[in-house]
């Protein structure tokens, strides 16, 4: 009986230079196996022992892996986050299901690695994700076709490209973008009710521009992060490039771009300047959380706001890691040329 390895890629680089293998809808890696093993199974009956030297070029010369770089988009209310989880639905369980039907790899081969562990309701307009192949696509629109097909209706594949094996999803990030959205009425838009954080206190947005001055910069958040047991001991010093408040009549679009963030940091920065939009404590209270880098501090005060109401919005790399003119697909867009249906 003919058993599968689990490593296929070792039998992938023995077929010709010149097929192109792991199409959608085509060819799979355990039809190549049993192909090579039936036209090689006499030869390789009594395989002969690497020496010394060609197991150590055989070692220095590992298989070429191809790495590639998602765009996505998603709405995250049914969802406990972002990163996998072996019982409860994720945006990375979605991701790789997908990518596992259609490149027929194992998700430990993908390597899928997002570039924000976003948490349960939190959404995402530009989340960025890497993975791995063993092989190369020179045409990525049917791939984007498909992997958006074989994902449920509220997770999209914005964007697909090759890109250079130094890129990587998380630790190549220059900053990133997040966005929190409140409705500041008396009563709640419900189409907007999964997205936008509902305040029915009159907000002074002026104050809340005042406050939003004094996180710009360089700082230790330690007073704005939540424990987290999955990043062991971050660096609590943080950059703020940017904090803005956006009034767009009743909502307000708070924006926030920095060279990363703490646990729930977004979030609770967003909570002190509810309280300081309510006009309960001076723009001035936040420099004085900042100083004492206790949590403890900031909760006399405040809780971190509700998830709903964040996006993560855009992530941004450094260029160069981009500058490899293999494929590209931003998907299709589908027109009508000529209209079949008769006149009447």
């Amino acid at each position: 009986m003919l058993h599968c390895p689990e490593n296929l890629s070792a039998y992938v680089s023995l077929l010709p230079t010149n097929f192109q293998p792991y199409k959608v809808g085509g060819w799979s890696p355990a039809v190549a196996y049993k192909n090579l093993s039936l036209r090689g199974r006499r030869r390789q009956r009594h395989p002969k022992a690497l020496s010394d030297d060609d197991q150590q070029d055989k070692e220095s010369h590992p298989l070429p892996t191809y790495k590639w770089r998602l765009v996505i988009s998603y709405d995250g209310t049914r969802y406990s986050g972002w990163q996998y989880q072996q019982s409860i639905p994720t945006v990375q369980c979605k991701v790789e299901e997908a990518l596992t039907r259609i490149t027929k790899l194992e998700r430990k081969h993908l390597c899928l690695v997002g570039a924000g562990r976003t948490d349960a309701g939190v959404h995402a307009w530009g989340q960025v994700a890497h993975f791995i192949t063993p092989f190369k696509y020179e045409c990525l629109e049917g791939f984007h076709r498909a992997l958006n097909g074989g994902l449920p209706p509220d997770i999209r594949i914005r964007e697909i490209s090759s890109v250079l094996p130094e890129f990587h999803a998380r630790f190549s990030v220059k900053s990133k973008t997040y966005n929190y959205k409140i409705y500041n009425d008396a009563v709640m838009d419900p189409i907007q009710r999964h997205y936008v954080y509902h305040s029915s206190y009159k907000l002074n947005p002026t104050a809340m521009k005042d406050a939003a001055k004094y996180f710009v910069g360089k700082h230790d958040f330690s007073a704005f992060a939540n424990a987290s047991h999955n990043d062991g001991i971050p660096n609590p010093v943080k950059n703020i490039l940017r904090f803005h408040v956006n009034e767009m009549g009743p909502l307000l679009q708070i924006e926030v771009e920095g060279s990363g963030f703490l646990y729930k940091q977004v979030r609770n920065m967003v909570a002190i300047m509810l309280q300081v939009g309510r006009e309960a404590v001076p723009a001035e209270i936040v420099p004085m959380i900042l100083e004492s880098r206790d949590r403890k501090e900031l909760a006399k005060y405040t809780l971190a706001v509700p998830p709903h109401g964040l996006c993560l919005f855009g992530v941004k790399y450094n260029e160069d890691h981009f500058n490899i003119p293999l494929a590209t697909s931003f998907g299709m867009h589908h027109t009508i040329t000529k209209c079949k249906l008769p006149f009447y």
